[in-house]
């Protein structure tokens, strides 16, 4: 039995505790931009750029198709030794992170154009994460900022085997107070693929730009990718999480989950079990994906399932692993779609994919992790030892 429910349908969730420190909310506008990037037909990709052989034998430079990223961007604070507490963690490592932008910078170092849409603080953090997005070849004017609220943090826990848990500072965030009327509509419909979690579900006004976004992508045939991303301390509750990363499940053309996310989706249910995970099979998906860490991947379409395997790795630091993931399938879907019905292609997109996410765990932080093209294709020819 399927797990359904309609499309862009929420309910009420409950709200934010009180917060000790209030901010206001003023609206910032969005600025009007036109976007550069069309999707052309793709020969080869390199740092965003196409290359194509006309007839006249002399190459013409496109861009490559566009990945849109909605949803947060932060600071994360790693601790520089693993195993220990928060509080007895000597030191820690500022690093940017959020999923959503973590999958855009991911894109853009392996060769793929990519833009970030969010909300951050107008304070020094949010101007270095702008920064860095700039660095990384990321189309960041669908970012904005907040005068009233600061820019989301999050201290992470790292275990020895480089497993983490988070501690999130968003009382509330800026990312939290996107506003629909701040979003470039026009870009969005633009893209190839966008791309999406569901923290942005969690608090008003952010939940309503992010359906907003989210249909007028769907209304112009874009490729839906979800990552829900869960996680559980930044909802009201477990079952509120449940309902608000279902609420949109079935818009989604691709979706990613991690085993312990369809066991939370199931109750509890056997994430190994195959029919388990056809349950969260929607009519409308086109390809679902289940990340299992370091044994590799699953991948269910309606024609076909299989596993691909993992790369071996010592893992420093698993966060932005599964972005790493998703941006390198992404990466590889953006230039051709039709990947989904071919299985042969699709497992050696996967393999990159998860080499990508291989990649990333050897290192500390997110974004400072993520692999370039050459990186992955080499690892790839000779594993990591």
């Amino acid at each position: 039995m399927a797990l359904h429910c309609g499309s862009f349908c929420f309910t009420t969730l409950a709200s934010n505790p009180p917060a000790t420190v209030k901010f206001s909310q003023p609206i910032v506008k969005a600025s009007v931009f036109s976007s550069p990037f069309s999707p052309p037909n793709v020969r080869l990709n390199v740092k965003g750029k196409t290359k194509a052989i006309p007839a006249n034998g002399s190459p013409e430079t496109k861009e490559s198709p566009l990945v849109v990223c909605f949803g947060e961007m932060l600071i994360d604070f790693v601790p520089t030794v693993s195993g220990l507490s928060l509080a007895d963690a000597p030191a820690f490592k500022k690093a940017p992170g959020g999923a959503p932008a973590n999958v855009a910078v991911g894109i853009s170092r392996l060769g793929g154009s990519s833009a970030f849409i969010g909300k951050v603080g107008e304070d020094e953090f949010g101007y270095m994460l702008a920064d860095i997005l700039k660095e990384n070849n990321v189309n960041n004017q669908g970012m904005r900022f907040d005068p009233g609220a600061r820019t989301a943090l999050a201290f992470v826990t790292l275990r020895s085997d480089g497993e983490r848990e988070f501690m999130f500072y968003r009382n509330p965030s800026a990312d939290m107070l996107l506003q629909e009327d701040e979003l470039d509509l026009d870009f969005i419909r633009k893209a190839k693929i966008f791309h999406y979690g569901s923290i942005s579900l969690i608090t008003e006004p952010c939940k309503s730009a992010h359906i907003a976004a989210a249909k007028a992508a769907k209304d112009a045939g874009v490729f839906l990718s979800y990552d829900p991303n869960l996680r559980l301390p930044l909802w009201p509750s477990a079952d509120s999480a449940r309902e608000g990363i279902l609420s949109i499940w079935e818009t989604a053309d691709i979706i990613k989950i991690s085993e312990e996310e369809i066991s939370f989706l199931t109750n509890g249910e056997n994430p190994y079990d195959d029919a388990v995970v056809r349950k969260l099979f929607h009519p409308n998906l086109k390809l679902l994906l289940v990340t299992e860490g370091a044994e590799g991947c699953r991948y269910y379409t309606k024609d076909f399932s299989g596993r691909v395997e993992g790369m071996k790795v010592d893992a420093v630091d698993t966060t932005g692993a599964g972005d790493a993931f998703v941006a390198g399938i992404l990466s590889q879907l953006a230039m051709d779609l039709s990947l989904i019905q071919k299985e042969e292609q699709l497992r050696e997109s996967l393999k990159f994919a998860n080499a990508c996410g291989a990649l990333t765990v050897t290192e500390r932080g997110a974004i400072p992790a993520l692999p370039t093209k050459e990186t992955v294709l080499n690892a790839i020819l000779k594993p990591v030892s």
